[in-house]
C-alpha cells in the first residue's frame, strides 16, 4: 500500500498507518521505531558497531592465542557470549555480522591445521557448523527479547503519555478553552512540532501556536468530511478524524514525529470524547441557568407581588373604615390616616427601589461626585432610618481625622440606610448596631455591624445578586432583595467594593470602601 500527499487525487488505503513510518523516514537504512523521535541509524553509527564486533572478536582472539592458551570449546562459548552481548544491544545485523568474523576466526587459529581455512578432522566441521548456527540463532533470540522489550517500553510511554494527556483534557468544562488548550497538550505530551483541531461548526481552527500553519484549513475539513486519515509525506504531516462512534465531530492534525496507530486512534477518541463532554457540560449549564432564571422570576413576582399587595390591603382597609364609618372620633381617624400615610410610603418606597435598580442595570444613573466627610451621609442615614431602627442602640465610632472621600453623598446615604434597616430587622429588638470607620490603602472603609443570626459562608456570595433573600428569612422578614444589590452597584461606581464577613449566630459585619478625595 502506497500514501499519497494530500495534494494527490488518488484515494487512501485503509492500511495507511502501516506505511507511515517509511514514508517519514526515506532513504535511511537499519530503521527502528521509536516514540518520541526519529530514530534511524547515521551510517557512522552503524560503522562504527561493526568495526566494535570486529575489535572485539580481534581482541578474543589476541587473549586466548597470544596471551593464554585455552582449548577450542573454551574460545567457541567466549565468541558465542560476545554474540549474545551484541545482539541484545545492537541487533541482530552486527551480531549476524560477528559470528561469521568468529567462525573465520575460530576456524584459522583455533582448529587445526591451524593458521589455515582448512579443516582436516571432519568433526570439526561439524564443530565450526554447530557454532555458527548457534551463534546467529542465539542472536535472533537476543534481538527478538530486546525488540519486545523496547516495545513494551514504548506501550508502556505511550500508556503513561496517553494518561497524562487524558487528564488534561478534565481540566476544562469549557468549550472554546479546551479547543485552544488541545493543540498545546498534544505538543507537550507527544513532542510534536505543531498540532492543529477544527470542527465542522466552527470556522477557526484551533493551532498549537499562531506563527506555525504547517497544518492548513483546507485539509483537515477535507479530513472532516471524507471521515478517513490522511497523510503530507512532504510536511512530515498526520490529519485523523475525530470519531466519537461512527459520527465524525472533528479533525486533528499533527506534525513533526512518527506516532504510533494506536496512539493517533487513541488520541482521537479521547479528544473527541473531551469534546463533547465540554459541550455537553455547557449546555447542561445553559439549562440549568435557564430552569434558575425561570425560578427567580418566579420569586420576583411572587415577592413584588406580596410586597406591593400588603401596603395596599393597609391603605383599602384604612379608606373603608374611613368611608363606611363617619363617626369615628378624631383619634381613631388620626390612626388610620396615619397607617395610609405610613403605607403609601412604603409602597412608593418599593417602586423607587425597583424603578432605581432599573436605572442601575441599564447605567442611566449620574454621580454627582464631591468631597464629604464620611459623617455626613451617617447621619443623614441615621435619621431617615430612625423608624426602622426602632429601640436599636446605635454605636458611633467614626475617628475625627478620617479624611473626606469622593461621593454622591445621596446615593452614599441610600447604602447606609439600607445597611441600617438590615441590620435592624435580621437582628433581635434593642440588639446594639455600631457604626465603624477607618483609613487604609488611601481607602475609607465604613462597616455596620449588628448582632443577628448572621450568615453562612454559601450565601454571603449571594446576599448581593438582585432578587436574592436569606434562605432562612426569607418567610420571615419583608422584602424584595433589591436593597442590597442596589447598595453594591451604587459604591462599584464610586469606584469602591461592598462586602460582609459573618458568622452563623455571632452576627454580620457589612462595609464598604471609598476612595480618599
Amino acid at each position: 500500500m502506497i500514501l499519497y500527499p494530500l495534494s494527490s487525487a488518488r484515494p487512501l488505503c485503509p492500511l495507511w498507518f502501516q506505511n507511515l513510518h517509511s514514508i517519514n523516514h526515506q532513504g535511511h537504512k537499519g530503521t527502528q521505531r521509536n516514540y518520541n523521535r526519529d530514530v534511524n541509524q547515521p551510517l557512522l553509527k552503524s560503522a562504527t558497531r561493526y568495526a566494535a564486533t570486529a575489535a572485539a572478536v580481534v581482541a578474543i582472539v589476541f587473549a586466548y592465542h597470544v596471551v593464554i592458551r585455552v582449548n577450542p570449546t573454551t574460545v567457541a562459548l567466549t565468541f558465542l557470549i560476545g554474540v549474545l552481548i551484541v545482539s541484545a544491544n545492537w541487533g541482530l545485523k552486527p551480531a549476524v555480522f560477528m559470528a561469521l568474523v568468529a567462525t573465520l576466526a575460530f576456524n584459522y587459529y583455533f582448529l587445526p591445521p591451524v593458521g589455515t581455512l582448512t579443516i582436516a578432522d571432519p568433526q570439526n566441521w561439524v564443530a565450526l557448523f554447530a557454532f555458527l548456527v548457534t551463534a546467529i540463532i542465539a542472536s535472533q533470540l537476543a534481538e527478538r527479547a530486546r525488540r519486545e522489550a523496547q516495545r513494551a517500553n514504548e506501550r508502556r510511554v505511550e500508556s503513561e503519555r496517553l494518561y497524562n494527556f487524558s487528564q488534561q483534557l478534565l481540566s476544562s468544562d469549557n468549550v472554546i478553552e479546551l479547543l485552544n488548550a488541545i493543540p498545546r497538550y498534544i505538543v507537550e505530551c507527544f513532542a510534536v512540532t505543531a498540532a492543529a483541531i477544527a470542527l465542522p461548526n466552527r470556522p477557526d481552527v484551533y493551532r498549537s501556536s499562531s506563527a506555525i500553519h504547517d497544518l492548513e484549513l483546507h485539509d483537515l475539513q477535507l479530513v472532516c468530511m471524507r471521515g478517513e486519515p490522511m497523510a503530507d509525506p512532504e510536511k512530515r504531516a498526520v490529519f485523523i478524524p475525530l470519531r466519537m462512534g461512527v459520527r465524525v465531530v472533528g479533525s486533528m492534525g499533527v506534525s513533526g514525529a512518527a506516532l504510533s496507530r494506536e496512539t493517533l486512534e487513541a488520541m482521537s477518541s479521547l479528544i473527541a470524547i473531551a469534546i463533547e463532554r465540554a459541550g455537553a457540560i455547557e449546555k447542561l449549564g445553559r439549562a440549568e441557568a435557564a430552569r434558575e432564571s425561570e425560578q427567580l422570576r418566579s420569586a420576583l413576582l411572587d415577592s413584588v407581588t406580596h410586597e406591593f399587595r400588603t401596603p395596599l390591603t393597609s391603605i383599602k382597609a384604612s379608606a373603608t373604615s374611613l368611608l363606611s364609618n363617619p363617626a369615628l372620633d378624631p383619634a381613631q381617624r388620626l390612626e388610620l390616616l396615619t397607617v395610609i400615610n405610613e403605607e403609601s410610603d412604603r409602597l412608593n418606597r418599593l417602586v423607587g427601589e425597583a424603578a432605581e435598580m432599573a436605572q442601575l442595570d441599564a447605567n442611566q444613573f449620574e454621580l454627582q461626585l464631591a468631597a464629604h466627610a464620611i459623617q455626613e451621609p451617617v447621619e443623614h442615614a441615621l435619621e431617615k432610618a430612625k423608624p426602622a431602627l426602632g429601640q436599636h442602640p446605635v454605636d458611633i465610632r467614626l475617628p475625627g481625622n478620617l479624611p473626606p472621600v469622593r461621593m454622591d453623598k445621596g446615593r452614599i446615604t441610600e447604602v447606609i440606610t439600607q445597611l441600617l434597616e438590615n441590620a435592624a430587622k435580621y437582628s433581635s429588638p434593642e440588639s446594639p448596631i455600631q457604626i465603624t470607620g477607618e483609613l487604609g490603602n488611601r481607602m475609607v472603609m465604613t462597616s455596620v455591624a449588628d448582632r443577628g443570626p448572621g450568615i453562612d459562608d454559601f450565601e454571603q456570595s449571594l446576599i448581593f445578586e438582585k432578587f436574592y433573600r436569606g434562605r432562612d428569612q426569607r418567610l420571615q422578614v419583608q422584602g424584595t432583595g433589591m436593597g442590597l444589590a442596589i447598595a453594591k452597584a451604587i459604591v462599584e461606581a464610586h469606584g469602591g467594593k461592598i462586602g460582609v464577613t459573618s458568622q452563623p449566630g455571632h452576627g454580620s459585619v457589612f462595609y464598604f470602601t471609598l476612595p480618599v478625595a
